[in-house]
């Protein structure tokens, strides 16, 4: 008896699983009822967005918001700020600027509020996204959840203890996926940011070249190294003669 229900449940589960690449709305609707129910939502998460915060020791900080529709990643929408308030390494203060400023916007150009907000990050960054929602009016619109990644918890607002999903629950494979996609989202932005301003500041530092002509170099030759391997002739096409003896002269 115990092998024939193996049996009928594997058999269940293939035939579900070839149904649902056939019909993949099927599968969504699933997917979406299912984490409904384990995230304990009043509607379909149809849209969720995640925040990350990077930095190196407080420097370059930066925020990313990726975004998902119906359980894929929604690419065009993502988001990423240059942090314009905090100074030092202050994460939590940092996560209460990128959210007050992503729902401010939507809010003036009258677009949808997502059904579900992530945030990376235990109780301290949960509390940030918090206040900036009450500031906004709109913490009873949308259902904001924080995750911690030593134990994979899920914090909620007021709630004192954690909510702990199967390991294996398509639910909690969602929320991971959020949370890595906007680290690598977030991480790459600032890597960016980091070689740009070293690379501007580099720049800057050639006698009688300005700040113009440093912005000229970033969007013709895009690095350093690129500079340096650039004839006079490609020089030419944003710098004078005095200016490219000075870059050559600084360079050598």
């Amino acid at each position: 008896m115990e092998l024939s229900l193996k049996n009928v449940a594997y058999f269940k589960k293939e035939r579900m699983l070839q149904y649902e690449k056939l019909n993949p709305e099927i599968k969504t609707e699933r997917l979406l009822t299912q984490m409904q129910k384990d995230l304990r939502l009043n509607v379909l998460p149809r849209h969720i967005e995640c925040f990350d915060n990077s930095n190196i020791q407080g420097n370059y900080p930066v925020s990313a918001i990726v975004v998902f529709k119906d359980g894929k990643p929604s690419k065009k929408d993502y988001r990423h700020f240059n942090v314009k308030t905090v100074e030092g390494p202050n994460d939590f203060a940092t996560m209460e600027e990128a959210v007050y400023r992503r729902y401010k916007r939507l809010l003036d150009e009258g677009q949808p509020l997502p059904q579900l907000i992530v945030i990376d990050g235990g109780k301290g960054q949960l509390g940030a996204a918090l206040k900036s929602l009450k500031l906004l009016g709109i913490e009873k619109q949308v259902t904001v959840i924080g995750i911690a990644k030593r134990l994979e918890e899920l914090f909620y607002p007021g709630d004192q203890y954690p909510l702990y999903l199967d390991k294996k629950s398509e639910t909690l494979k969602v929320i991971q996926h959020l949370r890595d996609e906007a680290h690598r989202f977030g991480i790459t932005f600032h890597r960016n940011q980091r070689s740009r301003k070293t690379f501007v500041s580099e720049l800057e530092n050639i006698p009688g070249i300005g700040k113009t002509s440093v912005e000229k170099l970033l969007r013709e030759f895009k690095s350093v190294k690129k500079v340096k391997e650039a004839t006079d002739d490609d020089l030419a096409k944003v710098l004078n003669k005095r200016q490219i003896k000075a870059l050559r002269e600084y360079f050598q």
